[in-house]
């Protein structure tokens, strides 16, 4: 027997049926997205703060701290500049095969590459080599998570109720807002448990080789997973060529301006998860473990923004929940560094949370709405694109311009080149349509 449209629409099972209902099959589904894109948002923030407290001095040590902890970040902008790359290649495989299998191999490819960095030997027994280790595997890690997270998100919305697809879609972006929170009680806790020559040798590489433990998971998931059905309708009628190819043809300008969307979140989240940290040691003279500390609380709070925006998208319009954040980062940004270098702890804590508050109110939204802008054709390869472009900027660009323009030029130019940030962040996104009520088929 099969599920009537009433029933179906309920969540609820005609008797003698064995297939899972509806309600509980997108409970699966979004299970699987949050655990791919935790594995995602764990390797990025796990390496973004060794690479603010640890990297410098295990892998750049002639080069001094400023230039050491400039080549530390350069490192970390490496993997977001890959990222368009790997939107391109697992975008063409998602929208010509199908989303689970690039899920698949995002999350394989992800996983065993953190792994490693774990084992990279240090440059003082390797040399330079230690560094271009490092570099080959964040390049593969970034072209691999240039594919995870469209795919990720995808997957969930086009399974998802209309009405309820920022709820589903928030998991995949619950999945990269935990990391800030779950990598820095991690690094906490081991910290704690050792000296910091020890943490500094090799405490700070167990986060990076446990991770494997959430592969492990995550691939049991999403080995168990169907297609969407969305894909499977449109596969039908054929599936598109060269999926890049179209896209740029029928919506560059969407593809463009999408990339604005998200340019608020990344901005702030990597500035503070990879600068402010090292700021905080080097500049303010904070302890490791008092702003490990302050990021999990400021985790905690991006978390919670994060979800709170997914929901509230549901009910008040994606453009408005976005925007709205967009405003709030313009105006928070000019403040920040004035707050910061009060030099109070309790300043800096106020400073991390309302900025990991304000990136969270804009990243929750995303998840939805920029899926929704363009065709089922190449919905992964466009929206892969615009987000790992956004990626670029905001993830890769901004921490690494951060020591560069505060040393020139002072941290209050430093926060007017982000509040020119958001702005634009702003306009990109009210140049784009509400979504909330079109339905994925009809796009």
């Amino acid at each position: 027997m099969s599920i009537n449209a009433e029933d179906g629409a309920r969540g609820t099972l005609v008797p003698g049926d064995r297939r899972p209902a509806p309600e509980r099959f997108n409970r699966r589904i979004a299970a699987a997205s949050l655990i791919g894109t935790l594995v995602e948002g764990n390797d990025f923030v796990l390496y973004g703060l060794a690479a603010a407290l640890v990297f410098p001095h295990v892998f750049f040590p002639s080069l001094g701290e400023t230039a050491g902890t400039v080549a530390s970040l350069a490192t970390l902008g490496v993997a977001f500049v890959a990222r368009p790359f790997g939107s391109v290649l697992f975008g063409h495989f998602g929208d010509k095969y199908g989303r689970k299998a690039t899920l698949v191999v995002t999350l394989l490819s992800m996983g065993v590459c953190t792994t490693l960095i774990g084992f990279v030997p240090p440059a003082t027994q390797i040399g330079a080599t230690a560094p271009i280790c490092v570099i080959v595997l964040r390049v593969v890690q970034g072209i691999s998570a240039g594919g995870e997270w469209a795919g990720s998100t995808l997957f969930v919305a086009e399974h998802a109720p209309r009405e309820k697809r920022g709820l589903y879609a928030m998991f995949p972006q619950i999945g990269h807002a935990l990391p800030t929170a779950f990598s820095s009680a991690v690094f906490l806790v081991i910290g704690l448990m050792m000296s910091e020559s020890s943490f500094n040798s090799w405490g700070w590489r167990v986060p990076f080789v446990a991770s494997s433990l959430l592969v492990g998971i995550g691939l049991y998931i999403r080995l168990k997973l169907d297609e969407t059905p969305v894909f499977k309708r449109e596969a039908s009628r054929g599936v598109s060529k060269v999926p890049f190819l179209e896209a740029f043809k029928q919506q560059p300008w969407q593809i463009i301006r999408g990339a604005g969307v998200a340019l608020t979140t990344f901005a702030l989240t990597y500035l503070a998860s990879s600068y402010l940290a090292n700021y905080g040691t080097t500049v303010l003279g904070f302890s490791r473990t008092s702003v490990l500390a302050v990021t999990l609380i400021a985790g905690l709070v991006y978390a919670l923004a994060t979800a709170a925006s997914a929901l509230l998208s549901d009910r008040t319009g994606r453009r408005r929940m976005l925007g709205t954040a967009h405003i709030a980062g313009f105006a928070w940004v000019l403040v920040l560094f004035p707050i910061v270098n009060t030099r109070s702890f309790w300043a800096y804590v106020l400073a991390l949370a309302v900025t990991y508050l304000i990136a969270g109110l804009n990243y929750g939204a995303v998840g939805a709405f920029l899926p929704e802008q363009f065709r089922t054709r190449y919905r992964q390869t466009a929206t892969g694109i615009s987000y790992n472009l956004t990626s670029v900027i905001g993830g890769g660009i901004v921490p690494l311009m951060a020591p560069i323009v505060i040393d020139l030029a002072g941290s209050s130019a430093f926060g007017i080149l982000l509040a020119v940030i958001c702005a634009i962040a702003a306009l990109c996104t009210f140049s784009l349509r509400e979504t909330r009520n079109v339905n994925l088929d009809e796009v």
